[in-house]
């Protein structure tokens, strides 16, 4: 019979080890910090995706950009989470292809200097690799959260940042706190507009 106990401190242990390990990447942070606030600065958009835990991080983010991350007196964020119409990306799994998801979302509205943030903990799925490609061709900065080594997504990024593991819940446990320091630290570039309840 598993020791329950033993698994619970052995679960935390690992995420406080990868978060060790995940400090030496601290300015990857900032930089994507700073291409963030650009984007939002210059009117540009902000594009996230992902599949399964990852598509759900990805909504999770734009979120906290499209609410928690405002600041008095400064512009919004426009960011857009490429995984919440589910009758699009249907039709376009149904009729197409699934790799095709999202890229052909982004053909209705991507822009030059426009931002694509994809979450995968392998960075070999295709549908992101499609939508990263297009997004290097219109001229879209390319950020990736991945694991295991950044997979092939890694070669179409501007930055990758990657968590130090090859478990997945690892992986998308830390995608979720680099999303909050992110959050975090631009809130504190300011004066909030609201504060958490």
């Amino acid at each position: 019979m598993t020791d329950m106990n033993k698994e619970i401190i052995n679960f935390l242990k690992e995420q406080e080890l990868c978060i060790n390990k995940t400090l030496i990447q601290s300015s990857k942070i900032l930089k994507i910090i700073k291409i963030i606030t650009r984007v939002k600065n210059t009117n540009k958009k902000i594009f996230t995706m992902g599949n399964g835990g990852s598509g759900s991080t990805s909504s999770h983010f734009v979120s906290d950009l499209l609410k928690t991350a405002i600041i008095a007196k400064e512009k919004r964020f426009q960011a857009f989470s490429l995984v919440d119409n589910i009758p699009v990306i249907l039709a376009w799994s149904n009729d197409a292809a699934y790799d095709r998801i999202f890229v052909e979302q982004l053909k209705n509205s991507l822009s030059k200097g426009d931002m694509l943030i994809a979450f995968s903990g392998s960075g070999n799925s295709k549908n992101l690799i499609k939508a990263f490609q297009y997004g290097k061709k219109i001229g879209a900065k390319c950020i990736g959260f991945t694991g295991k080594g950044g997979g092939i997504l890694k070669k179409y990024c501007d930055i990758c940042f990657e968590i130090p593991s090859t478990d997945m819940l690892t992986i998308e446990s830390q995608h979720i706190v680099i999303c909050h320091c992110i959050i975090s630290c631009i809130r504190k570039t300011g004066i909030p507009l609201f504060k958490y309840s």
